[in-house]
């Protein structure tokens, strides 16, 4: 009888084996280490649009504050209702705060308002974890980072009230006119402001005033 061969063709398949088990493990390593990069820039850039917006709603509750201390003064109202009149250094610090929950740092800049027409900010973060996650070699120190920008859209408009005119002293009579009560005030109420605030209309007693809300106000919302 003559030699078999069924040892022999077994041990030329066995490198074969063990080639394609390591290609395949070399594969699944990289798609691995693909989908951990992927995974950190995709975190990189839902911290910056959160920190992003959270700077403009701040700016925005900002607003809605300031106007409600002038709410007497009509002539007060614009910068506030135009979304102008806030300070960078609370919203920003609320940006720095949301990046943290996400994973990420401010970084290159960090919180910058908008220098454009717009109000609003844009927002740059790095993350805390890196790319690789010390599982690819060269990946150790290499960070994610992404930007975004938010505005701040007024929604409303408004009709202040027209300057009244120094009213002509009475002559002395030693009795109230018609238009004071006994103790010299005015018997008119205070003026009824009407604000315009997209399909809403609101009409605001100074002496007594009910308020919209910041949402009400303004839209805030990613703008790229």
């Amino acid at each position: 009888m003559g030699p078999r061969g069924g040892g022999s063709d077994s041990g030329q398949a066995f490198p074969v084996y063990i080639t394609v088990i390591a290609g395949l493990l070399f594969l699944a390593f990289v798609y691995f280490a693909v989908g951990q990069a992927a995974s950190t820039r995709n975190g990189a850039q839902t911290a910056a649009d959160a920190s992003a917006l959270a700077a403009a709603q701040d700016a925005r509750d900002q607003l809605r504050a300031g106007w409600a201390e002038v709410i007497a003064d009509p002539a007060q109202w614009g910068p506030f209702l135009d979304g102008e009149q806030y300070f960078d250094e609370s919203a920003c610090l609320r940006a720095a705060e949301f990046a943290a929950k996400n994973g990420a740092e401010l970084s290159n800049g960090g919180c910058e308002r908008l220098s454009s027409e717009d109000e609003g900010y844009r927002v740059t973060v790095r993350t805390t974890g890196t790319v690789g996650r010390s599982i690819v070699p060269g990946t150790e120190s290499q960070h994610a980072e992404a930007s975004a920008e938010a505005v701040i859209e007024p929604l409303c408009s408004f009709d202040p009230p027209e300057p009244t005119s120094e009213p002509t002293p009475p002559e002395p009579s030693g009795e109230p006119t018609p238009s004071e009560s006994p103790s010299g005030d005015p018997d008119e109420e205070g003026p009824i402001v009407n604000l315009v605030c997209g399909d809403d209309d609101w009409d605001i007693d100074l002496e007594d005033p009910i308020l919209p809300e910041a949402a009400d106000l303004f839209t805030v919302r990613l703008s790229n």
